[in-house]
């Protein structure tokens, strides 16, 4: 028989866009930070002591983001995958599939899955030979021994066809979250019994949270302000994607969102009280519970991925080539300012590549350093942070001009009368990647005229673009599906794709020339 008192405290703990980040370091330079599983592990435990009843959620991007996973992905996939062996070990009660899931291909992800102990949820992620949510479980219920029963829904940002590489999401198709949520939270009001629901979203906000004003296009992206307000029944919002610290009560829905990197966990802290015949919510709190330097790493977590590091370490330390000239980066700001050697050189390895001569890409972080006289795999991975591959597209010279005027949206003159960055590109959440610098034609942006009209000179081969002609352009993945508001290249022809990600593309075109030598031809800049 169930044992009853009249009141319980049930906890969520809530992990979200891990990103693959398991000891305390950072891997470009070495240096101890306060993130990664490790660190926190030993929160979950400290919370798991305070609590008798516990529910212990991973919100999505879990299984891609660093070296150390793609070091696993690309060379020790045939043994278990490290991220997943934590989280059993941590007892994870379940998982949301989040779009980096699917970064390294189908195959690695069903792998992890098969390894769990956990179920993975995503109701609008669907399967088109069963017609049925991907893994096959949209939702679980976990039933405690004083017999509360807490429902847990999974859903992920429907906007993964946008980004991902069209191979690796064969034979799914991705549903509206919105739309999905509110169908299975009826099913699970009219079919199951429960006495909390949260529903746990690899998504997160498109509007501020408390006036309601957009921040950001309606994409459909993110949809949890929507998820809050126009469905019922929702007792807990469990966000992520986003990478932002959020705890809010959002029309009576508690709102989590515990930022990345393993830098800290969401917390609800849910009180109930037993009446007529049920559990009922007396009170609901929330908090995020950060890392920091008095967290000490769990040390059963550092040996289940020891031999791991231990290998990805050595393969970051691979010598690959040398630079002859500067390729280092001492501010990030100036280098999206003008043309600069090492973005230049980026598109040099895109057009290599591709067999074209127009080229696009970004600087990803403000963090990254550049390239020393001595390049390695580490480089290589501290500059290119993402596992983007590469696409030829075929666009007008009108969409040329129309990405350029997206791009220029980037800076503002501030109060100073001094270039600055838009605080739409930082706020709610850093999105230096979606400015993007060209190779292969000659352009300027003018900050000081209104967005929509700051391009003031646009040329390819010295000649002024003709905005109807047609131009084959390589780009990531990424911006050529769209991404980052990009819509002139949405549905765009795809004349090539090169499925060699750029991390590798980068390494080979290093191992093929030994030096490198650093070139700046100013084709654009940034006035004002």
């Amino acid at each position: 028989m169930p044992k009853r008192v009249n009141r319980c405290e049930l906890v969520i703990i809530e992990t979200s866009d891990l990103h693959g980040n398991v000891f305390p370091i950072n891997y470009g330079n070495h240096q101890e930070t306060n993130s990664g599983m490790a660190k926190i592990a030993q929160l979950i435990k400290q919370e798991k002591q305070k609590y008798e009843y516990t529910l212990l959620i991973d919100n999505g991007d879990v299984i891609q983001g660093t070296p150390f996973t793609y070091h696993y992905a690309k060379f020790l996939h045939d043994k278990n995958n490290p991220m997943i062996s934590i989280l059993n070990n941590l007892d994870y009660d379940a998982a949301i599939i989040g779009n980096h899931e699917f970064n390294y291909g189908m195959g690695l992800l069903k792998k992890a899955v098969k390894e769990s102990n956990f179920p993975w949820l995503s109701a609008n992620i669907i399967s088109d030979e069963t017609n049925q949510p991907l893994f096959g479980q949209p939702y679980m219920i976990k039933e405690f021994d004083n017999g509360l029963k807490v429902a847990v829904l999974g859903v992920t940002t429907h906007y993964i066809p946008n980004w991902e590489n069209p191979n690796y999401i064969e034979c799914l198709h991705f549903e509206d979250a919105l739309e999905t949520t509110r169908k299975w939270v009826k099913y699970l009001q009219e079919h199951e019994t429960y006495d909390l629901l949260i529903v746990s979203y690899h998504g997160g906000f498109e509007c501020d949270l408390l006036s309601g004003e957009p921040t950001e296009s309606l994409t459909g992206e993110n949809q949890g302000y929507r998820l809050c307000h126009e469905i019922e029944g929702i007792d807990v919002l469990l966000t992520g994607h986003q990478h932002r610290r959020i705890t809010e009560h959002i029309n009576g829905v508690t709102v989590i969102q515990p930022g990345f990197n393993g830098q800290g966990l969401g917390k609800a802290v849910i009180q109930f009280q037993f009446r007529d015949g049920k559990w009922g919510v007396v009170e609901k709190f929330a908090e995020i519970v950060a890392v920091d330097d008095t967290t000490e790493p769990v040390k059963n977590v550092l040996e289940l991925a020891e031999e791991y590091e231990r290998q990805t370490q050595k393969w970051l330390d691979q010598p690959i080539g040398k630079i002859e000239g500067d390729l280092t980066v001492d501010n990030a700001f100036a280098v999206r300012v003008k043309d600069h050697p090492l973005i230049e050189f980026i598109n040099n390895v895109q057009m290599d590549a591709a067999g074209v001569d127009i080229s696009s890409t970004a600087l990803f972080d403000n963090q990254s350093p550049g390239f020393s006289q001595h390049v390695t795999m580490r480089d290589i991975v501290s500059n290119y942070i993402y596992p983007n591959t590469l696409k030829v597209v075929r666009i007008s010279g009108q969409d040329i001009k129309d990405a350029l005027e997206k791009c220029a949206t980037y800076f503002i003159v501030d109060v100073d009368n001094e270039l600055n960055v838009n605080p739409a590109f930082v706020e709610p959440k850093p999105q230096h990647y979606n400015y993007d610098m060209w190779e292969g034609i000659e352009y300027e942006l003018n900050i000081s005229k209104p967005f929509g009209s700051r391009v003031v000179k646009l040329n390819y081969h010295g000649k002024p673009i003709n905005l109807s002609d047609q131009y084959d352009v390589v780009m990531n993945n990424y911006r050529a599906g769209g991404g980052g508001d990009y819509e002139m290249f949405k549905d765009k022809p795809v004349i090539k794709e090169i499925q060699t990600d750029m991390t590798e593309l980068l390494a080979n075109y290093f191992l093929k020339r030994k030096t490198v030598s650093a070139s700046c031809n100013n084709n654009w800049k940034v006035t004002f």
